[in-house]
């Protein structure tokens, strides 16, 4: 079974954070589906936490270097033109920043390719009041 899986969800794979336990379970019952964008935001992601001290800036490169075996096992969506015509809708409607915008239409329109009810798996509040609102069924990584 798919599960859209945002940045916010995924970056806990390598942080030991809250909802870790949670996402694991997840990542057990779905497959990842997610935007072409989500490896670029958790090398962000990763990059701050050890500029931060949040973890070992020595853990960086074993953390990149699993990013990148990992990302052969997801399905990436492009960012395509279909995609890129929702996010400025919504983020004139509901408080999410761009990349999030992003994320819930390329998980609208993967569930609309499917004709199928995808989870949303996200750890962002904004993020999933936005994708509530919008129709779609969220799983909290809390």
């Amino acid at each position: 079974m798919w599960g859209y899986f945002d940045s916010s969800a995924v970056v806990k794979l390598y942080v030991k954070e809250s909802g870790r336990t949670a996402l694991l379970r997840l990542l057990r019952q779905h497959e990842v589906v997610a935007s072409d964008i989500l490896p670029m935001e958790i090398r962000g992601a990763l990059r701050r936490r050890a500029d931060e001290n949040v973890i070992e800036r020595s853990r960086l490169p074993a953390a990149l270097k699993q990013l990148a075996l990992d990302r052969t096992q997801w399905n990436l969506l492009a960012v395509s033109t279909e995609i890129l015509e929702r996010p400025e809708q919504i983020v004139a409607s509901h408080s999410v920043r761009t990349l999030d915008a992003i994320h819930i239409a390329s998980a609208q329109e993967f569930a609309g390719q499917l004709r199928a009810r995808v989870p949303f798996i996200s750890a962002d509040h904004r993020q999933i009041d936005a994708a509530v609102a919008l129709g779609l069924i969220v799983e909290r990584v809390v």
